[in-house]
């Protein structure tokens, strides 16, 4: 032949060679048939050990026997390949129903590899059995083996919805599925349910009968969010948790994990909960030890006497594998195509699939019945006829004529002359007579039932229905993992890992933030003060409102606690503010929303502007957030009120005016306020609070003289208005004013950074539009610039 060469891109040849590979991975290895549920190499190896008789209750022969078999007749790839995934058949913890009964070492939850072929036994398991039913009877199609040699079956004619029940995963080229396994009762119920209903809604066969997959180790499913999105879409997510219990040993307390998730090493999980111990993620554990046995996984983790048993667990979840994901993605072969399917459409599929094998059942059923029953019909005609039979057999002086003549004279076919030929003289006895003919009616109901399936839709379905159930008796246990229904806990969230206790918090007049337990232990460092404490619980958050109108926002439990004499930590360290803003205000808001009910924050701004927001507004997940709309102006206090009690502002030029909380509206966050005082045009507000009257006013001025007057003297007054003086001299310009009792102590800050204390007791007390008073001849500062009620613990 003449040698003839054409040319092609290599980029064509590429493409198509490409696509031959990866059409030979996707079908002849890497994914499951959505009618059996297998891949190849798991339909070759149960088909295969039905071929050397290796049934369930037949002895186990040796493993290196069946995969000799598989090799050197099915599948030609390595041995390893073959016997990884026979063991992988026979592992309690990996398959929900075993399909191969082991006898050996066949690995181990903690990773241990099986012991080698030559080593362990095999045979099939009784369920494995009932996917291998009536394959001998032309219930499914058979193909060539890859040398053609032998014949193999294209599927299984599986009784069972293996593809749900015992579930399959693998990685073919451009494409994976994850296939969560199930519990084959409920399988097998919403089988039975679309059915009867082939209209059903998927809402119902969740509901009813199968809320979701059932793994071979039990465990938790936590939110059935990721269950419904795969079953109506064919993707979806699940978070999987152990389970656990709590017991007591004298005072110590021992958490107990009984159940792991689906494909989670122990062995590796143990060393991740060594780890977090190691490291003192997790430091109330002091002991942790394997008492797992054939009964069951038992990890105990022995805990300190001070341990929090839930606290600790949560932590476990969020930094072991005790919790994990697990990703479904229901990619089978449909028609030898990969098609992601909801549960419904697999569901159809499957029975769709049985019906298919039960018409071929029957039709083979009823064509042996049928081939029977002419033999039985000439046998009878030859009983009937026996003088007949008798005299042409002895006149004929060969078998092809004797066949010929009884055809002629008994009017009967070719294979009922040869069955009367072979029939035994014993049959001639009145009682074998009698047997061929109750075989022969027998044959009539069976001819007539298998017609009535093969033409009746409703007489197909009920032969199904009857198989499921059957199916069902024979082989359905109890559910093993429990679903929680509820979202929202499977999430492991930062107060989850938090211990919840009582927080008081200080801030410093020089940015020093502190956490205790209690009053008692907070100490402000030298030549600082407290200004500012708040109380409530390690899981509540903390807001920072600025002068430049923004809500810094942090959880109680981010800020470190200290002990004893420590003074805690420069602000800087958990927030990053710029250097032109200050913080101007700190509180506590509860986080239960509950809790914060009728609480509102109250701002002033320089400009005499007033605003009230629900303290919900404020709760936020962000760093930071607006806490006021400002336009050219800042803030100079916010405040926690309700909505009616009544407020007062004080202005740097010595005016003061009280009003009631309900004379203006609750707005939103980024909102412009109300005007509160009508300030004069070189003046602006420099303080504001709620009104009480048993506490006074102290006003300090710039150059240090001060006055206190109790705030019942200021009468309420309509918001917007210009106020009352609070002392006589028009000169005189406030560096600051504070609402405090008469044994408070008030810190006095000079523009040099200086700072010093003074005594309310120590400040005259006047009348509103009374004289100011040096407050002390020891003051040596330059212009005052600021004043803080000193907080004494």
């Amino acid at each position: 032949m003449k040698e003839e060469i054409y040319p092609i891109a290599i980029e064509d040849k590429m493409k198509d060679a490409y696509l031959n590979y990866s059409l030979s991975v996707i079908i002849g290895r890497a994914l499951p048939d959505v009618r059996d549920g297998l891949k190849p190499v798991h339909r070759r190896i149960l088909f295969a050990a039905k071929e050397l008789g290796l049934l369930h209750n037949r002895p186990h022969k040796k493993s290196a026997r069946l995969v000799g078999e598989v090799l050197g007749k099915f599948h030609p790839h390595g041995d390893s390949a073959v016997y990884e995934a026979m063991v992988r058949m026979a592992q309690h913890f990996n398959q929900r129903y075993q399909l191969i009964d082991g006898q050996g070492n066949y690995g181990s939850i903690d990773g241990d590899s099986a012991a080698a072929m030559r080593y362990t036994e095999t045979k099939l398991t009784e369920i494995a059995e009932a996917l291998l039913d009536n394959i001998d009877e032309e219930t499914v199609n058979f193909i060539d083996n890859f040398d053609g040699s032998l014949q193999e079956p294209e599927v299984l004619p599986s009784k069972i919805p293996n593809l749900l029940v015992n579930g399959s995963s693998g990685i073919a080229v451009g494409m994976s599925t994850s296939i969560p396994p199930h519990n084959l009762g409920e399988v097998i119920d919403a089988s039975i349910h679309l059915l009867d209903y082939p209209n059903a809604r998927l809402d119902t066969i969740i509901k009813n009968h199968l809320p979701g997959p059932d793994f071979p180790t039990g465990a938790m499913i936590v939110g059935d969010d990721g269950i419904k999105s795969a079953y109506e879409n064919g993707k979806g997510k699940i978070t999987l948790r152990a389970k656990s219990k709590i017991e007591k040993e004298g005072r110590h307390k021992n958490l107990i994990i009984t159940e792991i998730p689906y494909q989670v090493n122990k062995a590796k999980l143990i060393e991740e909960i060594a780890g977090l111990v190691n490291k003192g993620k997790i430091s109330e554990v002091s002991d942790l030890r394997d008492e797992s046995a054939k009964k069951g996984i038992r990890i105990v983790i022995e805990l300190k006497s001070n341990a929090d048993p839930e606290l600790i667990l949560n932590r476990l979840y969020k930094y072991t594998s005790l919790q994990n994901n697990f990703r479904i993605n229901l990619l089978a072969l449909n028609d030898k195509k990969p098609v992601v399917m909801g549960l419904l459409e697999i569901l159809e599929h499957f029975l769709d699939f049985r019906k298919e094998v039960i018409r071929n059942h029957t039709k083979y059923n009823l064509n042996k019945s049928e081939n029977r029953y002419h033999i039985l019909e000439g046998l009878k005609r030859a009983i009937d006829e026996l003088d007949i039979v008798i005299q042409v057999i002895r006149n004929s002086q060969s078998k092809q004529e004797a066949r010929e003549k009884l055809m002629d004279e008994l009017n009967i076919s070719e294979k009922q002359a040869q069955s009367i030929l072979e029939m035994q003289l014993q049959r001639l006895v009145g009682m074998e007579f009698e047997k061929l003919e109750a075989e022969r009616k027998d044959l009539e109901e069976k001819i007539k039932y298998y017609k009535n399936i093969l033409n009746n839709e409703e007489e197909l379905n009920s032969v199904l229905r009857d198989e499921l159930k059957d199916i069902k008796k024979r082989f359905s246990d109890k559910r093993r993992t429990e679903i929680i229904s509820d979202d929202s806990k499977a999430e492991i969230t930062k107060d989850d890992l938090i211990k919840e206790k009582n927080a008081v918090l200080s801030l410093s007049y020089r940015g020093i933030i502190k956490r205790n337990e209690e009053y008692k232990n907070l100490r402000e460092a030298k030549n600082d003060y407290l200004i500012s404490t708040v109380e409530g619980s390690s899981l509540d958050q903390l807001l920072f409102f600025s002068n430049q109108g923004e809500v810094y926002n942090l959880q109680v439990h981010d800020i470190d606690e200290h002990h004893g004499l420590a003074t805690g930590d420069n602000l800087s360290k958990y927030l990053q503010i710029p250097i032109k803003e200050n913080i101007i205000s700190l509180n506590i808001l509860a986080k239960e929303e509950s809790d914060s009910k009728n609480e509102y924050y109250t701002f002033v701004t320089e400009s005499g502007l007033i605003k009230r927001s629900t303290a919900d507004e404020y709760r936020t997940n962000y760093s930071h957030i607006r806490a006021i709309k400002l336009d050219n102006d800042q803030l100079i206090n916010v405040e926690k009120t309700d909505a009616e009690q009544d407020l007062f502002v004080v202005s740097k030029n010595g005016y003061i005016i009280r009003f009631s909380g309900n004379s203006f509206s609750t707005t939103g966050r980024n909102t412009l306020g109300s005007k509160a005082i009508n300030l004069s045009k070189n003046d602006k507000t420099i303080y504001f609070n709620t009104y009480s009257p048993d506490d006074y006013l102290i006003s300090i001025s710039e150059d240090g003289r001060a006055n206190k007057i109790k705030l019942s003297n200021f009468k309420a007054q309509k918001r917007n208005g210009k106020g009352i003086r609070i002392f006589s001299n028009t000169n005189y310009k406030l560096a600051g004013a504070v609402k405090a009792a008469k044994n408070d102590k008030l810190l006095i800050a000079a523009k040099n950074g200086e700072i010093n204390e003074i005594n309310v007791n120590d400040v005259p007390e006047t009348s509103p539009g009374g004289n100011m008073y040096k407050v002390t001849q020891e003051l040596e500062f330059e212009k005052i610039v600021a004043v803080e009620k000193i907080i004494e613990v």
